[in-house]
Order: structure tokens, then C-alpha cells, then sequence
């Protein structure tokens, strides 16, 4: 056994041995790995661990900055906000409330200048500093990057030892332990350092840092927390921390403290030696500074950093205005905010995250009242931590029906009376009133803001022009909190409350006496017992209640979605962007008009999804999953078009004739009731089926994106056929947003056209959209900015197998040469292809010749649209002969094409077909075929017109003159009847009128599509 026991230790000594060759440190962003050999006799240097550990932790970046695609870091995002110094009777200060924005009469200082000796301070004894500010005025990030910066060497430098602490760790604490102990427990490499023995003045180079005092009940009454100076006597943590700050342990050690406004007085006066208030950013330069740290990480290469630059500008403008939006970000978490925003509406790419606007709203508050309560103050015996009341849930039941109130009735702004009507009106115990105080001095002011908009206060309702008026800060807050008001069922009447209430109670002591009863009916099988069952009806009821709930909630979503006054705003991603960055242009702010509200059904339908409930789960705001599909189930009824059309169907088919009261031997005809609902029901079809203008189609996209769920999607796309989007300024944003949603269909459905024309489409969108062109047959792509490299992607397209595009409409896009010819390729392989427009694209006479070589391998196309291409005679002659040869093709458009007289009328020579049997194709080169009037002059006059303000109108003249000089040949080779004549005057007139209209320069608004 001896022998064997001395093996085995030589092997542990061999195997101790082995791991003291190598020890690798914790490395992180800007520290390399160190190793240390075995023949170093000094171990690894705690301190140093301790840098790089908490240097490792306090790096590790938030999951709401993760979803931006890791462009942010704390080194390169960080702008110091104002941080003034303030004597003991003046701490609450002219800037105490967050968003009163006047220029400080003192200095603003540093953390390291704060710790600096004063006047006051005495030999031996460190430094407490109380660190306060309002809610989202940047507190945690200034220590984050205070304790980053110790770690890097770049502060504080004078301090051997920072120890962070959280406060909210330490009050969830309820098990005794020493100060090294509580040191020990989070930073294990510190176990009895010597820094911390208490022995001599060692502590002296110790800096404590607590942040987020208020989430600690601190007690400093002598009776209610002894006096402790050992670091190894065993207290509850909110003593060790009294006893930190009343120097009787460790009294050399300097402590920085940071906390809200309402928890100010709750370290006396005579324990602070400098009292700093933190007051965020005080002026456009800083907030600027902030949005170019944030904005201009972007990747991407120079387009994307020019476009940041862009932002930045437009951004400062209006923060130069003095709009809301400028007092707004004197908080540095609305200027997160609003990157966060700007970020999502303008970098958003398929590789990145997806990213919804009601989850950055919920990240929003999540970084800012995560793990908030309401607590009870100092001085009371119920820890803070066991207080039930969510201060977030507070918010929603305050200001959330303050908010839901102003939707209602349309408004933005409310007098003080209101706000002291909906906030603490109705308080009543001393509970109350202390929260109430807790939530004005801490919440109230991060919320809402007076009205500063364009330098002018917002009219008054109701008469008060004089009293001060107050807004939300952002405006999409209103809606977002107005949004969880009604999710969360907090508009429930009196009554329903009490169902609500009264059903569950019944509903669990049913489940126990069910329990009950079905134990003793195994030994007592008597039929009383199924008396009990009666019970199992009032959670029934309740389900029935909360349904009808649920389903008011549903009509409220569509019923917003859908406003009549709101039909021709701009789409709701258009508003959003101009709440950040101003309106610019012609449409001047109207006072006198009402905001529209679109984005509070869009937000309540974002509130649904699984991962902005579990970021409110977090916040103390429940929403059940019943809850959920319920409102979904409901909500399908009023998205899902044709179900209103479904049911007048199941009417009509179940008429019966009716029988006259007074005279029983008459009926009313089964026809005449038949013709009568038969009219009334096609009116209803004709008005259910007006499209929807292009803004509200796009704000429903919106909807169901924030939605995020793929089967209510398809069920509402199953009954959409058309997408028209003409005119609206598409975005990356908006061109994911319409890949992601036809993303949820089924590969058999298909969209019968997708106009996109004038949406401004580049061809970073064109790869975005990709996933939407293979749901359409006909493509509308009209009045774009598409150059020949967006051709190689429609070429792709075209060759795609799951492709199955019908019309292909590329007018007045620059694709020139050599984008037709590789557009072109594709032909030989497509068969689905039936309707091509390349007009005004530069096509060529190299690409005609291209054209009507490709034809011969392509054999489904019918219509062909070349117009206005500078193709010469010989190249219009080949195309048009390979039309004629091709088995489909009756149409060709060459109008506007510097065409000879001869080469017309040769065109219509070959157009013509040889035999009597032989194919017609119709050759559109003029207002005239041969010598009589084309049956398509009105159309080509009209596409003329639409397209005269974007065309060169020098070119357009002189074709409008060649067509006039058409009109008098083919009079002079027509019979002089009165109708021919008449018919030559119409088409002459029409002609002369268009020419006048180019000449006076003044074109009719265009339409941007060609019809």
C-alpha cells in the first residue's frame, strides 16, 4: 500500500508540475495573452488579474446593442456627458429635471476631478462621492467607461484597486457575509488581499464604486445598524455598505455612489464629502458627437458612410431647430434611441438580425427600467426587493392611459390638470403617495417633456391658450405605451375587471373541489358529486368574457389600421423618419390638423410576438399566450379580406321568399329578392375590392413584419393578388420588409403584379427583393434607377426554375447596351415570359439586333416594347422581321425612334402578312399604319404625356412634329369622306395638344404609371 500511495503522489506532483509550465490569462479587447514559464518565482500578480477580469466583464455589451451587428463598442460610442458639481443645499439644482435645457453656471468636471482633496477633506480618511441623476441620463455608462478606462491605465490612476459592485446584486443578498467575503464572492482572485485587511493605510489606493443606490435600503440609524470596522465580521450587506460610508470600516477607503433623484437623501448630508450631478447632454455638439460615435461605425464601404454623413446633417439640422426631438435627446438614452431608430430604418440588411420596431422600443425601455420597482423609501422594514409592484407596470397604468386617452381623441399635448388628473389623481394610503412621489421625481420627466416644438407651443384644447402644454418626449412613445395599455387589458371597464377577478377565484376553488371530489368518488361513487361539475362553468364564462375582450382589442388594431382620414399620409416608416430628422421640402408642419396614429396598431400587433413578451416578462408586464391567441384568432377576421365577402355569399344562397303580412296569397318574387341582394351584394364587392392605396399597403406590410407571425401572414397575403406600391420611396427597410413578409408564403402562391414603379429602386434593393420577385407574374420595375449591373440580377431571375414572371415592365430605367444584352441571355432558357417592356432604356441598335437574334430561341413571348431607343431603320426591319418568324409575338412598339418615312411604311409592309393564312404583327412606329389612323394612337399619346415631364422634351417635340407630318401623308392618301376626315381632325387635335403642353412647359402630374 505504501509503495502504491507513493506512486500516485509522484504522479499528482508530476501532474502540479505540468500545469505551473503555462498559465494563460483572461484576455480581452485590447490586451494580449501572457504566458508566465515555471521558472518565474513570483506568481501572477492579482491585481493585474483583476483588470483584466472586470476589464472583461464590463466590455461584454448589452443584447440590445448585440442586434445592431456588433458595430458598437464602448471605446468607440462613448461622448461624456455634463457632470456638474453641487453643494450640499443645492442639489436638486436648475437642471434637475432632465430636459430643461439652460446653461450651467459652473464648470462641468470629471469623476477623477471629484476625487480629487478639497478644502474640506481630512488626512486619513477617503472620499465618498454621491453621483445623481435622472432616469436615461447615461449614470451606468459613465461608470462603465470610468471603469474602463481604470483598467486601461487611463484614470484614477492613483488607485491600485477598483472594486465595482452592483446593488442590485447586493440586495437580492440574504445571507450574512463579511466585507472580503462579499469581495471574495465575485472577485475570487482578491481573497484576503492585503489591500483589504483594514491593517494600516492601505486602503487608502481602494476605490468602491456601488452604483444604483436606490435598488438598496440603506439604514443609517444607529439602532437599526451597528457600527462595524472589521472586514471580516459577518453583517448583511446593506450594513457593510453603512458602515463603508460612515468610515468606521475601512475609513481610508474612497467610495463613489451613484443613484436617482428620489433616493438622494437617503446617505446624510455629513457622509458625503462631494455631491456631482450627472445632467446628460446639455447641447447639439455633444448630441452630435454621440450620433457621429454611433452612426459612422457603420460598415459597408463609402456608400454607407456616406449616407451616415448625410444623416448626421439632417439630424443636426433639426436638433438646431430647438424641435422636440433636441430636448428629447438632452437624455443620452433617447439619443440611443433615435440611432437605434435611424439605424433600423436605414441600415437594415438580410445578413443583419432581425430587427422590429416595437423591439427596439422594448429594448429601449428594458435598458432603462429593467428589474425596476417601486419601492417604499428608506426607513421602512420591507426590503425594496420584495415589493411586488413592477415600475414599469406603474408606467403603463399611468401614463399608458394618459397616452391611450390622447389616441383616442387624437391628441399629442396635455395641460398640468390633466397630467395631475391621470398620474396620482386617485391615491389615497401612504403607500401610494410615496410611490407617487417616487414615480415624479424618477419617471415622470423621462416620459414627458413641454412642448417646445418649432420654438412655439402646440395649440390648446379647450380654451387654455396660456397654460403650459406637455408632449412625449418621442412621439411614437405615445403610441407604444397607448399600444400596451390595451394589450395588456389595462382598458378593461369596471365590470370586466371584476368578471375577470371573480371567475378566476371560482375558477381555482373549482379545480380543488374537483380534485376533491374525484378522490371520494373512487370510494363513494354517488351521482351528487356531479352536482360539483356545475362549478367547472364559471371559468367557462370567464373564457367567454375575456374572448369578447380579446376580440374588441382585434377590431380596435384593424379599425386604426385602416382609417379613412388616414388613407393618402405617408406610409408609417416615412413618419417615423421625419419625427428624427424634420420635415424638408414643401409640407410645412400644420398645427391645426390632427397627427395621424398609425403607428398604434402596428405597435400593438409587435407587442405580440414571443420575444417583446419575454423583454416585458422581464419588466413585470405579463402577456399570457391565451391571451395572445386570442387576439390573433379575432384578428384574423378583420386582416383576412374576403371573409366579409364569404358571408354575404352564405346570406345569399340561404334567401327564401318572403310572404306578404297583410295579404297572405302574395310572395315577393324569389327574382326580384334575387336582384335586389344580387345589387347590393356587387356593391359591396365593387367597394371591398377598391385597392388600397399604395401608403396604407405598404403601412399593412409594416404590420404584419412587426407582427412576426408566418401563418396569420399567409392567411391575409392568401387573399391579396396585387401589390402597388407605385411612388413610395422604398428603402432597404422596406424592401426587407416586403421579402420578409411574402417570405412567409407558400411556394405555390403567386401575386398577380408587383408595381414598384417610381420607388427610387437601386441595385443593393433589387438583391433585398429577390425573395419577393419569385412571387409575382407580372413585374412592374418602371421609372427606377436601375443600370446595366441590376440587369445580371433580372437576368437570374429570369433563368430561376421557382421563377415564373409573365410581364417584365423596365421603362426608363438606364440599362443601355450592354444591360440588355446580358437582360437578353436569358431568353433562350425562360419560357415563362409573355410581355417585355425595355422602353427608354438606351437599348440601341446593337441591342435591337441582340433582341431580334434571341428571339428565335424564346417562343412564348406576345408583346414587345422597344419605343423610344434611338434604333435606327435597318436594326427596326431585323427585329421586326424576327418577330414576324416568331410563332407568338403580335405586337411591336417602336414609336419615338428616329424612323424614316420609307422605314415606316416598310415596317408596315412587313408587319403585314404575306398570304391570306399568314400572322399579322401589329407594328406600332406611328399614329399611323400605312395610311390609315393606328388603332393605338390614344395610348401612345398618353404614355407620351405621362412621361413628358422625365423625357427629353427637345426629342419629343420633334416626334410629335414627325407625327403631325404622318397625319397630313396619310390624309393625301385617303379618300376625302366625312368620317376619315373627322377621324384624321381627333387624332391631329390630340397631337397639337400634346405639343402645345411641351412647349408652355408646363406638364399635367404625372401618374408615374404607364397604363
Amino acid at each position: 500500500m505504501s509503495s502504491l500511495h507513493r506512486q500516485l503522489s509522484q504522479l499528482l506532483g508530476a501532474w502540479r508540475r505540468k500545469r505551473r509550465v503555462e498559465v494563460s490569462l483572461y484576455t480581452a479587447s485590447g490586451f494580449h495573452c501572457r504566458t508566465f514559464c515555471s521558472s518565474s518565482s513570483e506568481p501572477a500578480d492579482p491585481l493585474e488579474i483583476h483588470k483584466k477580469k472586470v476589464f472583461l466583464w464590463f466590455s461584454h455589451l448589452p443584447q440590445e446593442e448585440k442586434q445592431f451587428g456588433g458595430y458598437f463598442s464602448p471605446e468607440t460610442m462613448h461622448v461624456d456627458p455634463l457632470v456638474l458639481e453641487r453643494e450640499a443645499e443645492e442639489r436638486a439644482g436648475v437642471l434637475s429635471s432632465p430636459l430643461q435645457t439652460q446653461t450651467p453656471s459652473t464648470p462641468s468636471v470629471t469623476v477623477e476631478q471629484l476625487f480629487e482633496p478639497t478644502d474640506t477633506w481630512i488626512e486619513g480618511r477617503g472620499l465618498n462621492v454621491l453621483l445623481y441623476g435622472a432616469v436615461g441620463t447615461g449614470k451606468s455608462t459613465v461608470v462603465r467607461k470610468l471603469v474602463l478606462d481604470w483598467c486601461a491605465g487611463r484614470t484614477l490612476t492613483h488607485f491600485k484597486l477598483l472594486v465595482p459592485f452592483s446593488c442590485e446584486d447586493l440586495g437580492q443578498l440574504s445571507k450574512v457575509a463579511s466585507l472580503r467575503d462579499l469581495v471574495s464572492r465575485k472577485y475570487r482572485h482578491l481573497r484576503k488581499h492585503p489591500l483589504l485587511s483594514g491593517e494600516g493605510d492601505q486602503a487608502k489606493e481602494v476605490l468602491f464604486v456601488f452604483n444604483g443606490m436606490e435598488k438598496m435600503n440603506l439604514d443609517f440609524r444607529i439602532g437599526a445598524t451597528e457600527l462595524c470596522s472589521d472586514p471580516d465580521e459577518a453583517l448583511p450587506p446593506g450594513v457593510v455598505v453603512v458602515n463603508l460610508l460612515r468610515k468606521y470600516l475601512l475609513p481610508e477607503a474612497s467610495i463613489l455612489v451613484t443613484t436617482r433623484l428620489s433616493a438622494l437623501d437617503r446617505v446624510p448630508q455629513k457622509y458625503v464629502s462631494r455631491y456631482a450631478q450627472i445632467c446628460g447632454f446639455n447641447d447639439p455638439d455633444r448630441q452630435r458627437a454621440y450620433f457621429n460615435s454611433r452612426l459612422l461605425q457603420q460598415g459597408g464601404g463609402s456608400a454607407r458612410s456616406h449616407e451616415a454623413h448625410a444623416l448626421i446633417e439632417l439630424l443636426y439640422l433639426n436638433l438646431q431647430r430647438e424641435s422636440q426631438l433636441a430636448a428629447a435627446c438632452f437624455l443620452p438614452s433617447y439619443c440611443w434611441l433615435t440611432c437605434a431608430t435611424l439605424h433600423f430604418l436605414h441600415f437594415t440588411d438580410a445578413k443583419a438580425p432581425i430587427r422590429t420596431l416595437t423591439g427596439i422600443y422594448t429594448s429601449f425601455l428594458r435598458l432603462n427600467f429593467g428589474g425596476e420597482v417601486l419601492g417604499t423609501g428608506a426607513g421602512t422594514n420591507v426590503p425594496i426587493q420584495n415589493q411586488p409592484s413592477s415600475l414599469m407596470l406603474y408606467v403603463v397604468r399611468t401614463l399608458g392611459k394618459l397616452a391611450f386617452d390622447g389616441v383616442t381623441d387624437k391628441r399629442t399635448s396635455f395641460s398640468e390638470e390633466e397630467l395631475e388628473q391621470w398620474i396620482g389623481g386617485k391615491t389615497k394610503t401612504d403607500e401610494e403617495l410615496r410611490q407617487l412621489a417616487m414615480f415624479r421625481t424618477d419617471v415622470l420627466d423621462f416620459f414627458l417633456a413641454p412642448s417646445v416644438e418649432g420654438g412655439r407651443r402646440l395649440p390648446a384644447e379647450n380654451g387654455e391658450h396660456d397654460a403650459r402644454r406637455y408632449v412625449f418626449a418621442v412621439p411614437a412613445m405615445q403610441e407604444y405605451l397607448a399600444a400596451l395599455y390595451v394589450v395588456l387589458g389595462e382598458n378593461k371597464s369596471a365590470l370586466e375587471k371584476l368578471t375577470t377577478q371573480v371567475s378566476a377565484a371560482i375558477g381555482q376553488a373549482s379545480e380543488d373541489v374537483n380534485a376533491l371530489v374525484n378522490i371520494l368518488s373512487k370510494f363513494i361513487p354517488l351521482r351528487i358529486f356531479a352536482v360539483f361539475n356545475l362549478l367547472k362553468l364559471f371559468p367557462k364564462l370567464f373564457e367567454k368574457i375575456s374572448s369578447r375582450n380579446k376580440g374588441s382589442i382585434a377590431r380596435t388594431m384593424a379599425a386604426e389600421m385602416f382609417r379613412t382620414e388616414d388613407s393618402y399620409n405617408e406610409d408609417v416608416l416615412d413618419q417615423v423618419e421625419q419625427s428624427l430628422l424634420g420635415v424638408h421640402g414643401p409640407h410645412p408642419k400644420q398645427y391645426c390638423e390632427g397627427r395621424p396614429f398609425e403607428l398604434y396598431p402596428i405597435f400593438m400587433g409587435g407587442l405580440l410576438h414571443y420575444g417583446n413578451r419575454v423583454l416585458l416578462q422581464q419588466l413585470g408586464c405579463s402577456i399570457q399566450s391565451t391571451t395572445v391567441a386570442q387576439i390573433t384568432q379575432a384578428l384574423r377576421k378583420y386582416l383576412v379580406r374576403g371573409t366579409v365577402c364569404m358571408l354575404c355569399f352564405s346570406c345569399l344562397k340561404n334567401l327564401k321568399p318572403v310572404r306578404n303580412s297583410s295579404h297572405g296569397k302574395f310572395w315577393l318574387p324569389q327574382n326580384i329578392l334575387n336582384t335586389f341582394f344580387k345589387s347590393l351584394f356587387s356593391s359591396l364587392i365593387l367597394e371591398l375590392s377598391k385597392p388600397q392605396p399604395p401608403e396604407e399597403l405598404m403601412d399593412l406590410l409594416v404590420l404584419l413584419y412587426e407582427f412576426q407571425n408566418p401563418r396569420v401572414t399567409a392567411e391575409v397575403l392568401a387573399s391579396i393578388r396585387t401589390i402597388n406600391l407605385t411612388n413610395i420611396r422604398m428603402t432597404p427597410l422596406k424592401c426587407f420588409v416586403l421579402s420578409s413578409v411574402l417570405s412567409c408564403t407558400p411556394a405555390s402562391y403567386h401575386l398577380e403584379e408587383m408595381n414598384l414603379s417610381s420607388c427610387l429602386l437601386t441595385h443593393d434593393m433589387l438583391q433585398l427583393l429577390w425573395p419577393a420577385f419569385r412571387h409575382t407574374h407580372n413585374l412592374n420595375l418602371q421609372y427606377n434607377s436601375l443600370g446595366p449591373e441590376s440587369c445580371v440580377l433580372l437576368r437570374d431571375l429570369l433563368l430561376d426554375p421557382m421563377s415564373s414572371i409573365r410581364s417584365l415592365q423596365l421603362c426608363d430605367n438606364p440599362l443601355l447596351e450592354s444591360g440588355a444584352c446580358t437582360l437578353l441571355e436569358a431568353l433562350p432558357e425562360n419560357q415563362s415570359l409573355t410581355h417585355l417592356s425595355l422602353m427608354h432604356t438606351g437599348l440601341g441598335d446593337r441591342g435591337a439586333l441582340e433582341l431580334a437574334e434571341r428571339l428565335r430561341q424564346h417562343t412564348g413571348l406576345l408583346e414587345l416594347n422597344v419605343a423610344y431607343n434611338n434604333i435606327g431603320d435597318n436594326a427596326a426591319l431585323a427585329l421586326v422581321d424576327a418577330c414576324r418568324e416568331h410563332p407568338s409575338i403580335h405586337t411591336v412598339h417602336l414609336y419615338l425612334n428616329p424612323l424614316s418615312d420609307v422605314g415606316k411604311q416598310t415596317l408596315y409592309v412587313r408587319g403585314v402578312p404575306e398570304s391570306q393564312g399568314g400572322r399579322r404583327v401589329k407594328v406600332l412606329a406611328s399614329v399611323i399604319e400605312g395610311a390609315d389612323i393606328s388603332e393605338d394612337w390614344h395610348p401612345i399619346l398618353t404614355v407620351i404625356r405621362e412621361n413628358a415631364s422625365s423625357w427629353d422634351r427637345q426629342r419629343v417635340q420633334q416626334q410629335l412634329k414627325v407625327f403631325l407630318r404622318d397625319l397630313d401623308w396619310g390624309r393625301q392618301q385617303q379618300q376625302q369622306s366625312l368620317w376619315k376626315r373627322m377621324h384624321f381632325r381627333r387624332v391631329e387635335m390630340g397631337v397639337r395638344k400634346t405639343l402645345k403642353m411641351l412647349e408652355k412647359d408646363d406638364p399635367p402630374p404625372s401618374s408615374g404609371v404607364n397604363q
